[in-house]
């Protein structure tokens, strides 16, 4: 797998597994509303080929108005539902307005789904900020730039975390910023350990 690294955009080619195909039909209706959104946790390190299961694809979307989510809903409907609520009205108001995630996942489905939610907190925001572009097979999609993604699952600590941030730190050390790296490990307060597990 030959992957263009470059400081905006990643862009490679893979054969595409579930979790690939299902994400690439949600960011499609993402990216055609103009909703920003930004990918983060697990699938990251899936994505680049890191071989592990997981049943759910995270992303927070920029806070947007009733009017664009009922947009969002009935576009999504068309070959997803909400494995929450049904209510348009609840999701919206009751879910995302109120910190909480909504799931959709394909008609008939439960696993793998996506969650998404609204940011809170300033890490959050930063992300949505900074996303990183990724080209996968010539489609478009956005992800939390790797220089928070690695120590951030670092800081979250469990062993599927941390083999996650070992082989993205792994597959992409010499293109990392090191300092903005070690900017997240300060705020994160894991500076003394981050080196520990990479090695």
């Amino acid at each position: 797998m030959e992957i263009k690294y470059s400081k905006n955009k990643i862009e490679f080619e893979k054969v595409l597994n579930q979790l690939d195909e299902l994400v690439i039909d949600f960011t499609s209706i993402l990216n055609v509303l103009g909703i920003k959104y930004v990918i983060i946790s697990g699938y990251v390190a899936i994505l680049f080929g890191r071989s592990r299961a997981s049943e759910d694809i995270d992303i927070f979307i920029e806070k947007i108005s009733s009017s664009l989510f009922e947009q969002l809903w009935k576009e999504l409907y068309k070959k997803f539902e909400c494995v929450i609520t049904e209510d348009i009205k609840d999701a919206y108001e009751e879910y995302l307005l109120n910190g909480h995630a909504i799931r959709f996942a394909r008609r008939g489905e439960y696993v793998p789904n996506v969650e998404i939610k609204f940011p809170k907190a300033e890490i959050d925001f930063w992300s949505l900020k900074e996303s990183r572009q990724v080209i996968l097979n010539q489609h478009p999609m956005f992800i939390s730039p790797l220089e928070l993604q690695i120590p951030y699952k670092i800081f979250l600590g469990s062993d599927k975390d941390i083999e996650d941030a070992r082989y993205l730190y792994n597959l992409f050390k010499n293109k990392l910023d090191i300092i903005l790296i070690g900017r997240f490990n300060r705020k994160l307060k894991i500076d003394k350990v981050f080196y520990k597990y990479l090695k």
